[in-house]
């Protein structure tokens, strides 16, 4: 495998923290295995966590009234391999990228595809953009696309996500995720009934096109770009299409776009027990659709969220295989340096979802107990797993401190020198 941050610099960050690292590990094994814990049972759980990174999130986000692009920011997809490779390198939890098409479409994804083998890195779902206009395009999307009232723009969105399958198919991946902007921002703009009619008369056609190990993924948002009525806003719409299209069809929560203050561990409870939760885009949001970092405003939600798929998974066994993955914009930080920062958020819910003491739970809702229920959440997720994860880390050949090994390699420094800014180039793709 080809390493991009150099590993003689990583084993030496990691031997310099050995000692410390170690001795935490052993008081939290001791304290787990007073709760009837097994640390190293769960620092092997925690090497086979994976989140797939988003492509476009190793480049500078941006806002509706400005893009500040960062120091040496990718500029085409090779490059955003590359800094997707590093951050696997550092964490060995984000083994796989989910690209976005057409702003990462190469003539040749067979090659794309080997220079990912040669980083260890494989393809996650493919995702389709019928919320721009790109430079050729027939016909416009500003009136809608997978709903227009136009046939041929209809037409146009559905051949758009037919060759966003082909090429995922080039590169390996099994699923493609579908979110549309369409909607209406004024009463009486569209019908309503209409236009989800339409939707799903085009994603029939998508569905109709999936490799017969493929899935579907429908991702539904709340508001933006239409704030009076979005065709797929809530899960009940996206469950609704789902059903209707088949059982390739799966709902796919993003953790941003919901109302503030929504249960979202119930909305994938209900997913999960009618066997249609397809994965996650997982971040954070303040106000609505903030794309923030993972973790970093409401670290409980995320556990709670992971506390149902635990249940989920110990009810439905292998069966239960949700796609996770990434998808924040960074406007202010190193990109990198968030992506890791949050990969290593969202495995801490993941194994402290794993320490929950589930038969003392089920004790306690059955007794009626709600106090002692919500402490017995409250007791897993204020356990800091830090070294599990930690270790895990070390044992894969990645770093215990994974910013603080990737600053003293001065990465980004490098990228800078080799990446000059070029007009027209955005790492993103979004703005």
């Amino acid at each position: 495998m080809n390493t991009v941050i150099d590993a003689g610099l990583v084993a030496e960050h990691n031997a310099a923290m050995r000692n410390n690292l170690e001795a935490d590990y052993a008081a939290l094994g001791g304290m787990l295995a007073r709760r009837g814990r097994d640390i190293e049972q769960l620092t092997a759980l925690a090497q086979t966590f994976a989140v797939a990174l988003p492509s476009w999130g190793v480049g500078t986000g941006g806002t509706r009234f400005a893009r500040f692009p960062g120091l040496g920011e990718p500029r085409n997809v090779f490059e955003k391999l590359e800094d997707c490779a590093a951050i696997h390198q550092l964490t060995r939890a984000t083994p796989t990228v989910s690209l976005h098409f057409p702003w990462d479409k190469v003539t040749d994804p067979a090659a794309l595809r080997e220079i990912a083998n040669g980083y260890g890195l494989g393809f996650d779902a493919v995702n389709s953009n019928t919320f721009q206009d790109q430079a050729g395009q027939a016909h416009s999307y500003k009136n809608g696309s997978l709903t227009a009232g136009s046939a041929a723009a209809r037409a146009q969105a559905v051949a758009h996500n037919i060759e966003c399958i082909e090429l995922g198919r080039a590169l390996g991946s099994k699923a493609l995720t579908v979110w549309v902007g369409d909607g209406a921002n004024f009463p009486g703009q569209h019908n309503l009934r209409g236009a989800l009619e339409r939707y799903l008369g085009s994603m029939r056609e998508i569905y109709s096109a999936l490799p017969a190990d493929w899935l579907v993924y429908i991702e539904h948002k709340l508001f933006e770009p239409a704030f009076y009525a979005t065709t797929i806003a809530d899960w009940g719409t996206s469950y609704a299409c789902a059903t209707e299209l088949g059982p390739q069809a799966k709902c796919l929560v993003d953790l941003g776009h919901h109302a503030p203050n929504t249960n979202i561990e119930m909305i994938v409870a209900r997913l999960a027990q009618f066997g249609k939760l397809g994965g996650f885009h997982f971040n954070d949001s303040k106000y609505g659709d903030d794309d923030l970092d993972s973790g970093s405003i409401n670290p409980f939600q995320l556990f709670l969220i992971f506390n149902e798929l635990a249940d989920a998974a110990q009810r439905d066994g292998a069966a239960f295989k949700p796609s996770y993955m990434l998808d924040q914009s960074h406007n202010v930080t190193d990109p990198i340096e968030s992506l890791m920062s949050s990969a290593i958020e969202v495995q801490r819910a993941f194994i402290q979802s794993a320490i929950v003491d589930r038969a003392a739970l089920q004790q306690h809702q059955e007794k009626n107990d709600v106090l002692q229920a919500a402490q017995t959440l409250k007791q897993a997720f204020r356990t800091d797993v830090s070294p599990i994860l930690a270790m895990a880390r070390v044992r894969s050949g990645a770093a215990a401190d994974p910013v603080g090994c990737y600053r003293s390699a001065g990465y980004r420094e490098q990228k800078g020198a080799q990446r000059p800014p070029k007009a027209g180039a955005s790492g993103s793709g979004i703005v």
